[in-house]
């Protein structure tokens, strides 16, 4: 019986992380494409002319898209490269350790 709670454990704790994944991968294809966007506006503006003198558009130029790009590659790192260092079999390997440490901390026997 305990075999079978330590595994519905371990795969609720795995369904928890993948879903904060996917939150996390949700979350910087929606800024990907706001970003992409503000690219094609801030050429537009600089490059071409195209008369954009509205509230938040007026105030896209190189500074802000400096800092935006900057941003931008950081979140794209941090999601993509961090999975590379640690991958999936560390993720499993962290999650098994956690999970023993906390069943060591409960046996009251």
């Amino acid at each position: 019986m305990e075999v079978n709670f330590n595994n519905d454990r371990e795969e609720s704790v795995l369904k928890e992380i993948a879903t904060k994944r996917v939150i996390k991968l949700k979350a910087f294809y929606s800024h990907m494409f706001v970003y992409i966007i503000g690219v094609i506006v801030y050429v537009l503006k600089d490059y071409f002319g195209a008369p954009f003198n509205f509230f938040p558009i007026k105030y896209i130029n190189g500074f802000v898209m400096w800092i935006w790009t900057t941003a931008f590659l950081i979140s794209a790192v941090d999601l993509f490269a961090s999975y590379k260092i640690f991958g999936k079999e560390w993720e499993e390997r962290k999650v098994k350790s956690l999970l023993e440490k906390k069943t060591k901390k409960q046996k009251w026997e």
